[in-house]
């Protein structure tokens, strides 16, 4: 089971798009979706929610499209990730106690509370800005 879904890996191929765009006029969704080969619908689908999350801002018109709301350096995957699918998480039991009676005595949510823990820090700090440069566009 993949962790990250289909539309999270679109919508951060897009954010990364439009990071490389950051400070130039908007970027229509269909040349989002040519450029990162994701369906126009899709496309769509995935800025709205983008836009409803306040992590990109939209104008209408011919010139009109999407840019970040934020600079490339105060945007991070986490918050797209949310964006997109919800929070990751990594097993049920990390839910809540209501999901598991044995939680507050079990062993394995112990660990797995710190792994899950590891990887929100890892995801909040991998900025949009520190992955252009590893595309070589900053």
């Amino acid at each position: 089971m993949d962790i990250l879904r289909r539309n999270t890996d679109y919508a951060l191929r897009a954010m990364v798009n439009l990071a490389g765009h950051y400070g130039e006029d908007p970027v229509s969704t269909r040349d989002i979706s040519q450029s990162e080969n994701i369906s126009y619908q899709l496309a769509c689908k995935l800025m709205q929610k983008l836009n409803n999350a306040g992590l990109v801002k939209s104008s209408m018109g011919p010139n009109g499209g999407f840019v970040l709301s934020r600079t490339p350096i105060k945007i991070n995957l986490a918050e797209i990730i949310d964006a997109i699918q919800g929070p990751l998480s990594l097993s049920r039991c990390l839910l809540g106690e209501n999901v598991c009676p044995k939680q507050s005595s079990c062993p394995i949510t112990v660990k797995l509370t710190e792994l899950q823990k590891n990887i929100g820090d890892y995801l909040q700090s991998i900025t949009l800005d520190e992955l252009l440069q590893h595309q070589g566009k900053v």
